[in-house]
């Protein structure tokens, strides 16, 4: 109450807690949870009930997870538990639930698989290892300030990247469908071993799969705001009480120990195997939590923070470690069953957590008694959400390009492996803005007939006004080392077949302009002035552009006489001077 008190004398002061305090640049202090201080009491009963229901999605999807990273099953509760605490406590984001992913899940696989772990116990130690040096990556990102390095991911090498993750996900569950087992190898190893596999097919687990994912989907279309995992995995349990379907051959999840979760301690000498996966983890962590926290924000609430929410989730992997937590970070699926379900604030995390610790404590008995296929069905139902056609013909449909930069990353994450498939995914984003920034377009323009508007000459528009002797470009973008030559290149045929006597070249599309570019401009204007008597004329720069071209040669050169605030002055200097003659 005092707390709560000294917020409201500051708030009549004019200072909001919405918002961290001002302070030295560079510096990070642990916030704290601005929510608390303004709370109302009538946000309790729905934080509550979103919470609980938060719950019953995420525990039983995260006792999956930890089947597809090969731990035990209890690793994924221990994931549902402190993270999602730590993070409701220092994250930004209202709705955001902070568990694990199946993206993270299947990431957190290959880096155990490479670190070469075997047994349960190293297992445990191994992903406590890798949870710590994701968390540590993160708490260094926000030191560095780099949450921006979340969009060094294109959208559509995301949709290609978390489609690939979930050809890789279905494939490596489907043996569990099957009750077949066989060692995990490439995407093409597992297919084939499944095939191979067939005749030894259990017809019971088969049957105990088809229903779980029949159900599954049944209450996802009819019933959406059900807990549909959570009915799954009671009727699984109560399957295996009922119908004795070990006796049957199906296997079920085996010994879950009841408990808080032990401490555990990261290992020194696997801190350097397990640094480049945690890179890649440590970045798709980031890049899945603020995707989700961005989704589902909604308007009068206070936008994530990208550094606040590398502080947070890297806290969370941090502290998650300690206690045998996977690698964890913001899901998309239970952060929109959250906002669904009536959360307004992350009291809601705080509730699902006690909600996992409250199953570590009374119901791993029950958790003993799951069919394995029961697990399988929920990963392969919420990870074929992964796949999503209709996206990728949006991205055909508009541009070719980006189609095939998405498929590249589809066919890195299925074929290459899941972590290279991270590197492929940057690796292809970024020569893919290498690309753009290289090739930027060069327009002539023309002016729409009894307007001051000038746009790109197309067959569209014929009747577009041109002027004899003039010809007036337009390039777009950053003009720079890189592409400055290629722009010469685009512009140089354009004045060789039109012969102007003057070349007007419109620079309001050009937010920056590079001295390589500037040098080779004040050479070109010379080359045109001398040896084919153009005149170039520039036009619609920003203060920037210009406060660089008046300090260069080519200011002198041109003076004010030669350069223009826009293009509808420079057209009407121009027939004033050619009426003159």
């Amino acid at each position: 109450m005092k707390r709560l008190h000294l917020s409201r004398q500051q708030k009549r002061r004019g200072q909001s807690h919405i918002g961290p305090r001002r302070r030295s640049a560079g510096s990070v202090r642990v916030p704290l949870p601005e929510w608390l201080a303004d709370y109302r009491k009538e946000w309790l009963r729905p934080d509550a009930i979103a919470g609980l229901t938060v719950a019953a999605v995420v525990i039983p999807k995260a006792l999956a997870y930890a089947t597809i990273a090969g731990l035990p099953v209890q690793v994924g509760l221990y994931t549902s538990f402190l993270p999602m605490l730590i993070y409701a406590l220092l994250g930004t984001s209202r709705p955001l639930s902070v568990s694990t992913t199946t993206t993270l899940a299947i990431l957190v696989a290959a880096a155990l698989q490479q670190a070469g772990a075997n047994d349960p116990a190293a297992l445990v130690t191994a992903s406590a290892t890798l949870t710590f040096l994701v968390g540590a990556i993160l708490v260094l990102a926000r030191l560095l300030r780099l949450g921006f390095v979340a969009n060094f991911i294109s959208e559509p090498v995301l949709i290609g990247f978390k489609a690939g993750v979930g050809i890789v996900i279905v494939v490596d569950q489907l043996p569990k469908l099957l009750g077949i087992h066989f060692h995990k190898g490439s995407l093409f190893h597992n297919l084939l071993a499944i095939v191979q596999g067939l005749p030894q097919t259990s017809l019971a687990t088969v049957a105990v799969g088809a229903v779980m994912i029949g159900l599954l989907v049944a209450l996802e279309h009819g019933f959406p705001r059900a807990p549909a995992p959570l009915i799954a995995v009671a009727a699984g349990i109560a399957a295996v009480k009922l119908l004795g379907l070990p006796d049957y051959g199906v296997a079920t999840v085996g010994h879950v120990p009841t408990g808080l979760p032990p401490l555990t301690r990261p290992d020194p000498a696997m801190l350097t195997a397990l640094l480049p996966p945690a890179l890649g983890i440590a970045l798709m962590s980031f890049t899945e939590t603020i995707a989700a926290g961005r989704a589902f924000s909604q308007s009068g609430e206070p936008a994530p923070q990208p550094n606040r929410e590398l502080l947070a989730t890297g806290l969370a992997n941090l502290g998650g470690a300690l206690f045998g937590a996977m690698a964890g970070g913001g899901g998309t699926t239970q952060t929109a069953v959250n906002r669904l379900s009536g959360a307004r604030t992350q009291l809601a995390g705080v509730v699902t957590a006690l909600a996992s610790l409250g199953t570590m404590l009374f119901l791993a008995p029950l958790i003993e008694l799951m069919p394995e296929a029961t697990l399988a069905a929920v990963v392969i139902v919420y990870s074929i959400g992964l796949i999503q056609p209709s996206e990728f013909r949006d991205i055909l449909r508009i541009r070719l390009t980006e189609f095939i930069w998405a498929l590249i990353a589809l066919v890195g994450v299925a074929v290459v492996g899941t972590l290279e498939g991270i590197v492929v995914a940057i690796i292809v984003s970024l020569v893919a803005l290498a690309h753009q920034s290289s090739d930027p377009p060069v327009y002539v323009l023309g002016r729409k007939p009894g307007t001051n508007v000038f746009r790109p000459q197309s067959a569209e528009h014929p009747d577009d006004e041109t002027f004899p002797g003039l010809l007036m470009l337009s390039p777009q973008g950053r003009i720079f080392f890189a592409n400055a030559k290629r722009v010469a290149e685009r512009m140089r045929p354009l004045i060789a077949s039109t012969e102007p006597k003057i070349v007007a070249l419109d620079l309001a599309g050009v937010f920056d302009f590079e001295y390589t570019a500037l040098k080779m401009l004040t050479e070109a204007e010379r080359k045109f002035r001398e040896e084919h008597g153009v005149v170039l004329w520039l036009v619609g720069l920003n203060p920037a552009v210009l406060a660089m071209v008046r300090r260069s040669p080519l200011g002198a050169t041109l003076g004010n006489d030669r350069m223009f605030f826009n293009m509808d002055m420079a057209v009407a200097r121009y027939l004033a001077d050619q009426a003159r003659e």
